[in-house]
């Protein structure tokens, strides 16, 4: 199942899919990471978004920014997978009766704030994750949740007024 995306104005000449991969492929992963919050999901998310991507390389690879269309699918990838995962854990946990811990390879104090991003709604926990993961200026995290500026800003600003009331830390005017 390929995640729906909106197909921007091509305007570039296509740069071979291996270029593009190599170049790529860390800065997906650690996207992936900061969504799913496993290494093994983040290699699996940010390898089916690369896939997708060389199915329809002739098309995409003439994009002006193929790296936003394969970072929307794994945004699109690792939402449907929380809410999978999250489904598929309230089930197991009405079947055992008791839940069991993940064991995180960063240390707690990173685990307990990326596991509160991820408490965040949706595009809250995008906005975030492409901001502070990434980099992205609010334009590219915009285009790349779909929304207006203004929207993506809204995001980020909520997002951070939600950690911060989440996380007991104080929330500067």
């Amino acid at each position: 199942m390929e995640a729906e995306v909106s197909e921007p104005v091509v305007v570039r000449p296509v740069e071979s899919f291996e270029t593009f991969y190599r170049r790529e492929f860390r800065r997906m992963v650690a996207i992936a990471y900061a969504l799913s919050g496993s290494r093994l999901a983040a290699e699996d998310l940010a390898q089916e978004a690369f896939i997708a991507a060389h199915r329809s390389w002739d098309r995409i690879g003439r994009y002006e920014r193929p790296d936003a269309w394969v970072r929307k699918v794994i945004s699109n990838k690792a939402v449907s997978a929380y809410r999978r995962r999250t489904s598929e854990a309230r089930a197991l946990l009405r079947i055992a009766g008791q839940r069991q811990e993940i064991i995180r390879p960063m240390d707690a104090e990173d685990a307990q704030f990326w596991d509160t991003v991820r408490t965040l709604p949706t595009k809250q926990r995008q906005a975030v994750v492409l901001h502070y993961v990434e980099d992205l200026p609010v334009a590219e995290i915009a285009e790349i949740l779909g929304c207006a500026v203004n929207t993506a800003k809204v995001h980020l600003f909520k997002a951070r007024k939600n950690l911060a009331a989440k996380l007991g830390l104080e929330v500067a005017s």
